[in-house]
């Protein structure tokens, strides 16, 4: 889940930086995975793709053992899930 995380907090910057500089009047070019890596798109495609299942991973919970077993993953407090809809 901490996977999940930082791939949530990467497209959230990345996606607010990319409207920054749509506001800024010259679509000014602020996409930083793609800056990052513009000479490969496909690892570009598949970052995108991560976002995504990490999106829809943190919308509907984690389903591994341990966090169906009661015991967060992430935050490691049995009873305590963070995220998720139950």
């Amino acid at each position: 889940m901490k996977t999940v995380k930082v791939l949530l907090v990467a497209g959230a910057i990345n996606w607010g930086l990319v409207g920054v500089g749509m506001l800024v009047g010259n679509m000014a070019d602020w996409n930083v995975i793609h800056m990052a890596l513009r000479s490969v798109p496909v690892v570009e495609a598949l970052v995108y793709i991560l976002v995504g299942i990490a999106g829809v991973m943190k919308l509907f919970g984690c389903r591994c053992n341990k966090c169906v077993g009661g015991l967060c993953s992430v935050c490691g407090v049995e009873g305590k899930m963070e995220g998720g809809i139950r």
